[in-house]
Order: C-alpha cells, then sequence, then structure tokens
C-alpha cells in the first residue's frame, strides 16, 4: 500500500514538472497558444439545479444529420459497383468451387446439427423417465430445450469454424460461415429465452407461460438469426470478402426487419407477460399491497420501454456514422440484459420467499422485516446496476458521468443524499413499527406470557400515527432540501400558520391536551365502563387526538370532547364490590337472617359460573342500622371489575328463595301512613279505626 502511495505520488510531481515545462518559453521564441479551458459550470440549486444544467449542456451538444438521403444514396451507388465488382472480377477459382465451399459447410453444420440433436432428444427421453425428474416438470422442459437445440448450437458453429480453415478464402465461405453463426445464434437465443419462460411456468402462470411458449419459438428464432447475421455482416473478415458498402447496406435491412419483428412480438406478448408479472399468490397479494400495486403499474408499462428501444435502434440503423452499425447490436445486449435482470430478480425473490417462510417458522418478527428490508434493497441495487450497465451498452456511464464533470457529481452527491434519507427513514420505521407491532401482538404459545393491557393498546396505535408523520414530515424536508428547494421560508411559514391555527383553536388545542395527559394517565381505557360529569355513560369504544367515544346501555355512540370532561368514574380498574342492604322485620330472627345470608354466599362461591367473578369471601357486617321498618342487615362481596352486577342478581334471587321457605326470618315490608291532622274549632273529627291508622301524631302543645 505504502509503494503504491509513493508511486502515486512521484506521477503527480511528473505531471506537475511536465505542465512547467511545457508553460515555459525560451528567449526569443514566441510561447506556444494554447486553447483556453472552458470552465466547470457553477451547479446551483440541488439536484433540480443539475438537472436543469445537463439539460442544457445535452441540447448544446445535439447534432442532427441533415444530409441523411444524400448519404443513403451515396451507399447504394458504391454498393451497385462492389456487386458488379463481385460479378465481373476474374478469379482464379470456378464459381462451382464456391458453391462447393458454401455448401460443404453448410452441410457439416447441418450434419452435426441433426446428429447431435437426435443424440440429445435420446439422452433427454432417458433422463426425464428418472424419478427426480418425473416430480419436478419444469426441469423436464428445461432438458427438453437445452439438450436437444442449445448444446448442438454451441457445438456446431465450433466445428464449423475449424472446418473452414481447411478451404480458401472465398464469398461461399464467407456466406457458409455467416448463415451458420446467424443459425447457431437464432437457435441459442431462442432456445435460452424458451428456458426463462419454463421457469414461470408454475400455479397460476402455466396458462400464460403457455401462450408464450406455443407462440414465440419462430419469431424468436427468425429475430435471433437476422441479428446474427447482421452482425456477422458488419466483420472485417465479411465485408472484405464481399465489400464493405454491400455487407453494410444489408446488415442495416436485416436489423431493421429484426427490430420490426422483435417490436411486434413484444407488443402482442404484452398481455401474457403482463400476467406473468402481477398474478402472485393471494398471501402475497394481501400481505405486500403497495409491492403488488407496483407490479400492477409495471405489467400495464413494461413493453413501452422496449418499444422505444427498438424505435431508437431503427433510428440508429437508418443514420449513417462510424458507430451506427453497433446499434442493433447494442439493442440486443439491451434485450439480453433485461432478460437476465428479470432471471436474476426471479431467482433472488424465490430464494427470500424460502427463507422467509424459514424465518416465519423459528425465528422473531424483526428478521422477517429486515429480511424483506434486504430484499428490497438488493432489488434497487440490481435496479442501479441495470441502468449503468444499459448506460454502458449504449455508450453512456452513469459513473463516469457522476465522476468527469461537476454536474455529474452535484447530481450524485444529490441522489446519494437522498437516498441515504429515505433508507435511515426506513430503518426507523421498521424498527418502531415492529415494536410496535410485537407489543400489541398477544402470545400464542406461551400460556402463561403476559397479555397486552388496555393501557398499552390504547397508547401504541397513536404514537405508531405519530411516529409515522414525524418520520414522513422530516424525509419530505430533508429531501426538499437536497432538491434544491429552500425549505427555510416553507419552515417560517408552517410556523406561522401553526400559530395562528394555535390562537384560533384554543379549544382543539385544550382537547388534544387533555386527551394526551388523560391517556398517559391511564384514567380510561378501550374497554371500560366510564361515566363522566357531563352525564354520559357507556363503554369507551375509541379514542382519537381529540374526543373519546362512548357506547351506552342502550347501544347508541356519544362523543365526547376532551375538553369537556372534568371528572371520570372508571367503574372496571381492578375490582368492584358487590354491596348487599337487607331490610328484615323486628320479629326476625337475626342470628337465623345472618345464617342465611351466608349461605347464600356459599351457594354463589360453589357456582361453576359466578366463581370466577369473586375475588374474596362473602363479609357480613350484621345489624347495620334500625328504623321504624325494621332492622338493615349489610355483606358485600369484592368481585372482579364488572362482575358486581351479575354476583348481586344472583344473591338476591337465592336469598329470596332461601328466606321464603325460613319461617322465622322475614322481609321487612314499608307501608303507606296516614296521617291525623289537629282538630280545628267547629270542626267534627271522624273517627278512623286503629288497625288504618297505626300512628297518630299527637297535637302540637300552644303556650
Amino acid at each position: 500500500m505504502m509503494k503504491f502511495r509513493i508511486a502515486i505520488l512521484l506521477g503527480a510531481l511528473l505531471f506537475l514538472g511536465a505542465s512547467e515545462l511545457e508553460a515555459a518559453t525560451l528567449p526569443g521564441l514566441p510561447a506556444a497558444t494554447e486553447e483556453p479551458v472552458k470552465p466547470e459550470p457553477i451547479v446551483q440549486g440541488g439536484l433540480l439545479g443539475a438537472i436543469s444544467t445537463s439539460i442544457d449542456d445535452v441540447q448544446e451538444k445535439l447534432d442532427l444529420n441533415e444530409d441523411l438521403v444524400d448519404a443513403w444514396r451515396l451507399r447504394a451507388d458504391r454498393a451497385a459497383n462492389e456487386v458488379d465488382k463481385l460479378v465481373n472480377h476474374p478469379s482464379n477459382r470456378s464459381g462451382w468451387s464456391v458453391a462447393g465451399d458454401f455448401l460443404t459447410l453448410s452441410g457439416v453444420w447441418l450434419g452435426t446439427f441433426a446428429l447431435l440433436t437426435v443424440l440429445g432428444s435420446l439422452l433427454a427421453k432417458r433422463l426425464r423417465e428418472g424419478r427426480w425428474f418425473r416430480t419436478h416438470p419444469r426441469c423436464q422442459d428445461l432438458l427438453g430445450y437445452l439438450l436437444p437445440y442449445t448444446l448442438p448450437a454451441l457445438i456446431c458453429l465450433p466445428l464449423t469454424l475449424y472446418v473452414s480453415h481447411f478451404l480458401q478464402a472465398s464469398a461461399g465461405r464467407a456466406l457458409a460461415l455467416c448463415f451458420a453463426y446467424a443459425t447457431s445464434s437464432g437457435i441459442f437465443s431462442t432456445s435460452m429465452l424458451l428456458c426463462v419462460v419454463v421457469m414461470f411456468n408454475v400455479g397460476h402462470k402455466r396458462p400464460a407461460a403457455k401462450i408464450i411458449r406455443d407462440y414465440c419459438p419462430r419469431p424468436l428464432f427468425l429475430i435471433g438469426f437476422l441479428a446474427a447475421l447482421s452482425d456477422a455482416l458488419t466483420s472485417p473478415q465479411i465485408a472484405r470478402q464481399l465489400g464493405g458498402n454491400i455487407t453494410s447496406s444489408i446488415a442495416v435491412f436485416t436489423g431493421l426487419i429484426a427490430s420490426i419483428i422483435f417490436g411486434l412480438l413484444v407488443i402482442r406478448l404484452r398481455r401474457p407477460v403482463a400476467h406473468l408479472i402481477r398474478n402472485r399468490s393471494l398471501i402475497q397479494r394481501l400481505k405486500q399491497p403497495s409491492l403488488q400495486e407496483s407490479l400492477r403499474i409495471f405489467s400495464g408499462l413494461w413493453y413501452w420501454p422496449i418499444v422505444l428501444m427498438v424505435l431508437v435502434s431503427a433510428v440508429n440503423l437508418i443514420g449513417i456514422g462510424e458507430d451506427n452499425q453497433k446499434a442493433l447490436r447494442c439493442a440486443l445486449f439491451t434485450t439480453v440484459l433485461l432478460i437476465g435482470t428479470v432471471f436474476l430478480s426471479t431467482i433472488l425473490q424465490h430464494l427470500f420467499k424460502s427463507r422467509k417462510a424459514e424465518t416465519i417458522k423459528h425465528s422473531s418478527a424483526y428478521k422477517e422485516r429486515f429480511l424483506s428490508l434486504l430484499h428490497a434493497l438488493l432489488r434497487i441495487v440490481i435496479a442501479i446496476a441495470f441502468i449503468d450497465i444499459l448506460g454502458r451498452i449504449w455508450g453512456v456511464s452513469l459513473l463516469d458521468f457522476a465522476q468527469s464533470s461537476t454536474v455529474g457529481r452535484a447530481i450524485s452527491n444529490a441522489l446519494s443524499s437522498i437516498g441515504l434519507i429515505f433508507l435511515v427513514t426506513w430503518l426507523l420505521w421498521v424498527v418502531l413499527d415492529t415494536a410496535i407491532q410485537e407489543a400489541l401482538k398477544p402470545p400464542v404459545s406461551k400460556r402463561g406470557a403476559r397479555q397486552p393491557s388496555t393501557r398499552v393498546k390504547t397508547i401504541l396505535p397513536l404514537l405508531r400515527n405519530a411516529i409515522k408523520i414525524i418520520l414522513v414530515v422530516i424525509c419530505a424536508i430533508t429531501t426538499m432540501a437536497n432538491l434544491g428547494i429552500n425549505v427555510a421560508p416553507l419552515l417560517a411559514g408552517a410556523g406561522v400558520v401553526g400559530l395562528a391555527i394555535g390562537f384560533g383553536s384554543q379549544q382543539l388545542v385544550q382537547d388534544v391536551i387533555t386527551g394526551l395527559f388523560i391517556i398517559i394517565e391511564d384514567t380510561l381505557s378501550i374497554g371500560d365502563w366510564v361515566v363522566l360529569d357531563s352525564g354520559h355513560a357507556g363503554t369507551v369504544e375509541g379514542l382519537t387526538i381529540r374526543t373519546l367515544r362512548l357506547r351506552d346501555g342502550k347501544g347508541f355512540v356519544h362523543s365526547v370532547p376532551f375538553g369537556q370532561i372534568k371528572a371520570v368514574t372508571n367503574q372496571s380498574r381492578q375490582f368492584a364490590f358487590a354491596f348487599f342492604s337487607v331490610q328484615f322485620t323486628y320479629d326476625t330472627d337475626v342470628e337465623k337472617a345472618i345464617e342465611l345470608i351466608r349461605e347464600t354466599g356459599d351457594s354463589i362461591r360453589e357456582d361453576p359460573f359466578l366463581k370466577y367473578n369473586l375475588q374474596g369471601p362473602l363479609d357480613v357486617f350484621g345489624v347495620d342500622k334500625m328504623d321504624l321498618n325494621g332492622v338493615v342487615l349489610t355483606a358485600q362481596f369484592r368481585t372482579v371489575s364488572g362482575g358486581q352486577y351479575a354476583v348481586s342478581r344472583a344473591f338476591n334471587q337465592r336469598l329470596k328463595k332461601l328466606v321464603d321457605n325460613s319461617p322465622s326470618v322475614h322481609f321487612a315490608q314499608t307501608y303507606p301512613q296516614q296521617v291525623v291532622l289537629p282538630q280545628r274549632q267547629g270542626e267534627l273529627v271522624q273517627e278512623t279505626p286503629p288497625e288504618q291508622s297505626p300512628v297518630v301524631l299527637p297535637h302540637p302543645s300552644r303556650s
């Protein structure tokens, strides 16, 4: 490492020394004129400013060829001269010998391919009879393409090239090699593409895969054949034998035909391929709705970039220039790159799908979420690599652009900052959301595990929404800042607007703050039965940041703002008391009455349904008071919250039956009493029977 640094330092010194020597001038000699270096543009305004600057630079560098028709006319004249020279040029070899070279090489290729195809078919048929291949139908289909077609196409071409070395250079030999290369390329590309389609031949994707496999072989072979023929004709060896203008013109037309067929094939197969892209299992669609929506959108637009690529390839082929013959090759490489990327993404999805299923069974939710995050990041990396390789195929390197100019560096820095912001926000959300979901999830397998409390169920959803809003706002502000948008006026305006809203909605702020403290102090929770000072009573069904939603005993729902709540009576916390106050007559045997009360309590404690509501034995307090109607005995049960009502009803019913069957215990009854008013002078007083007026008030004494 140290030697490498020393070498870099010496190279820099030599470079600077050479620059100084070139800049120095000898006396009497004129100084060398140097072209002024164009200063690099100053990029301001973040990502948007860098993009606008780069668009201006691209517009300055555009150069359209206005002499296209004249150039093609000149090429046609030159091709005609080459054809005339090729036909009328005297040669040492006769036409029959040239045709013999063509037939010899063609026969070698055809014979070898036919023999290898038959052997491959027999071997594939033999392997399909194995136990493992019978349980894997997709592997059987792969054997049906690889052994009879792919391997023979790979073997025939080198053998034909080897045999061609024993023949003299001629036009027949060149044409035979061109056709052998084009035919092998067409067969190989068709079989490989069909092997990729076979990977999707599973489950609900089989109808679309069958349509593609039935329709594609001939168009794919024709596309591969014409494209490879166009590529072969542009090689220097073939051009030397047949003529450069002839081969280039034929290459252009074959390339155009291949591009047109490829575009028509893409349009014809847009629906089956869209079916392969968007159709997933029901569990995946329900579990990842956002990804499913993205795939649905992509499935409707996937063929537009390819059609655009075909149009660009056709325009480049028609154009006249040094590198325009490479356009079809670039288009083919782009197609191969696209297919390889889809294939790699599919394999990656299958790997993560199986890994994720194992994680769900044997591990925690954190690993599941992080595996999903890793899968998404790898897909993003694959997409970035695809874009960079695609740019390199067409002569544009994104990495070189990002390092070579100020505009590129500005764009790359802004994009990397935005990507880092999204990644950090995503990581924080995954960690916090997983923690909240795990806290809210009740335990399934652990019988003695602690269930989440109602307070946790109330606070955590509100906290989750607050965290989501905060992360989205912070991410949006930082992203706008990296885009070049001045967020200072936005923040200042938001502060002023927030202050105005705060002054104008004091009641709303009061409701929010009061509700926040009610939830934090655990005054009430979802499922509690509460009585408010405003007269509302019912079960808490929901809590928002501003209101409390109650459902009363009649089923009506009441929404009460937190700011109107001054006092809360919560009847659903920890425990309650079922209090009993029973009045007996004075002639009742008190000891017997207490014994009946205890007997009733024991029967309730032994009841299989009521005993789970109790938290202790019956407490009998004895004689609580005596009044004109009788003796009052009191007792109580400590019950679970909400269980006091069932216990009270059952206690009253059972005590009533016991008292009815006991001759020495009687419930007191309150009768209406008549009051005798004082006698006035001159009025007759009607005598009242004593049994109808048990209580007679004395006359008030007059003093």
